[in-house]
């Protein structure tokens, strides 16, 4: 009896080039966790004057102000300084390209650093993927790889700099494999490459701070029914609906400073001054919800009139801090705009269990605005640690929230069209 033969490996495998990008992954991994660890530290560090906050209402104190407006100021000098455009590439604009420009990473760095101490309502991964994925765009340029390689090996920095704050080998490449969605041989490369960055990532960053990213949401526990595959439908819808009121507020924010006959610093002044004040009324709406998250699960008496309030007030702050220029990702507000819902659709309908609404709009929020489906359903279940036959409507709400958005987006696309075929044509020059 002979024994069946060994599939073959990928071509790509058995490159000198394929191995020297291994190589260059584990370069780009610890420098990923020291980045991580750094950036992490100083915003914590830097954000202290925040810890005496009530989270009723009116439990901030009205020096806020001064602090946001502070950092408004700080904002528009660093971009000064750093000769930082007004309107940078997103962050999944950056994974989807795969390069990331490197002569904008010393003012996205900074800018977002001051933002996020501030108080802005933005998340870290902003900064750290255009560290992590400038740095790997530099490599490849300085060792001259071709453009495939490059590719791979900026989305090797992107995970180096997120195996440390996510915790997670796992949602890491998942969630960059997703939205990147590199095909054919260039599968293979990145895939590897992500993997070794993000788990060396990973062990340097854990063996110092430890894992900061899981189980951080307690709930209660709940048996699963059929009945929540279902439920997960309408949970969906519901977190589609609060994107596309969230796409208003961006929409609306960016039109009003962008008509502002001001010098660019004002406007973040502008910005840093509404995010304060509305934080002084409301203060779980400061800076990027994660931690204001688990304080709204453990808080009691918390009304369901408070959390509408800061549900929507949120969502005011993130379109107001990314207009007024502040540099941040979205991230870590969308799990928390979607967390808040849940605890909303909970007290409005106490027959869904906290545990369900939270989970389901916690993913579906986020994952209505990537295409990283399975990424959000893997983060979830690891921030909350809920069972295995739970994750089944979590997935049901991702990816309803996703084609409810896409259906809006191709509504709105036709809609476009139809106006642009029924403007008549100027009439031809008779002269």
């Amino acid at each position: 009896m002979t024994a069946a033969p060994l599939p073959e490996a990928s071509p790509a495998l058995r490159t000198r080039e394929f191995w020297a990008l291994i190589g260059y992954a584990v370069v780009l991994g610890v420098f990923g966790a020291v980045v991580a660890l750094v950036f992490v530290g100083a915003i914590t560090f830097g954000g202290r004057w925040y810890d005496d906050a009530d989270p009723g209402w009116l439990g901030g104190h009205w020096w806020w102000v001064a602090v946001a407006a502070a950092s408004g100021v700080a904002v528009g000098l660093a971009r000064r300084l750093t000769r930082l455009p007004w309107t940078t590439p997103g962050l999944f604009d950056d994974l989807q390209t795969g390069h990331v420009d490197t002569k904008l990473v010393p003012g996205i760095a900074a800018v977002s650093l001051v933002s996020l101490i501030g108080g802005a309502s933005l998340g870290p991964e902003k900064a750290l993927g255009s560290m992590g994925g400038g740095a790997g765009t530099w490599l490849a340029r300085r060792r001259t790889l071709s453009t495939a390689d490059a590719r791979a090996n900026t989305l090797a920095g992107f995970a180096g700099a997120y195996g440390g704050l996510f915790s997670s080998t796992v949602i890491v490449v998942m969630l960059i494999m997703e939205v990147a969605r590199p095909g054919g041989q260039r599968f293979t490369k990145a895939l590897a490459t992500q993997i070794v960055a993000s788990s060396v990532s990973f062990g340097v960053y854990f063996a110092i701070a430890g894992a900061v990213f899981l189980g951080e949401y307690t709930l209660p526990a709940y048996g699963f029914e059929d009945w929540h595959l279902l439920a997960a439908i309408p949970l969906g819808l519901v977190a589609a609906v609060l994107v596309t009121v969230l796409a208003g507020f961006v929409r609306g924010a960016t039109m009003l400073f962008d008509r502002m006959q001001v010098p660019d610093i004002v406007k973040s002044v502008l910005g840093g001054v509404i995010f304060g004040v509305v934080g002084v009324v409301l203060p779980l709406t400061m800076f990027s919800g994660a931690d204001q998250l688990k304080t709204m699960l453990g808080g009691v008496g918390l009304g369901s009139g408070l959390l509408v309030a800061v549900l929507v007030a949120k969502m005011l702050t993130f379109a107001v801090s990314q207009a007024g220029g502040f540099v941040g990702g979205p991230i870590f507000p969308a799990l928390f705009i979607g967390g808040t819902a849940g605890l909303v659709v909970h007290q409005v309908i106490p027959g869904v269990p906290l545990g369900l609404a939270f989970s389901c709009l916690l993913a579906a929020v986020p994952g209505a605005m990537a295409t990283a489906p399975f990424a959000m359903v893997l983060m979830t279940a690891f921030l909350t640690q809920v069972g295995a036959l739970q994750t089944a409507p979590v997935l049901i709400a991702v990816v309803t929230a996703f084609l409810a958005m896409e259906s809006v987006k191709f509504l709105l696309a036709r809609r476009r069209q139809a106006g642009a075929a029924a403007t008549p044509a100027d009439p031809p020059d008779q002269n």
